[in-house]
């Protein structure tokens, strides 16, 4: 997902810098909304590795 956030951020640019401000625009738009959800996904991922991480660690003391 961060792949695809980083293609929307230049393709964005690439357009903005072309005078094609709506569509650069909605690109740089859809590539921040990319970016926070990859970034809610590694925090949630991070946070249940932690936990599930001391349930195993217990279990075999």
């Amino acid at each position: 997902m961060p792949k695809w956030a980083l293609i929307f951020l230049v393709v964005g640019l690439v357009l903005g810098a072309l005078g094609f401000g709506g569509v650069g625009g909605a690109s740089v738009g859809v590539a921040k909304f990319l970016f926070f959800v990859a970034i809610a996904i590694f925090v949630v991922l991070l946070i249940l590795g932690l936990v599930a991480g001391k349930k195993v660690k217990n279990a075999i003391h």
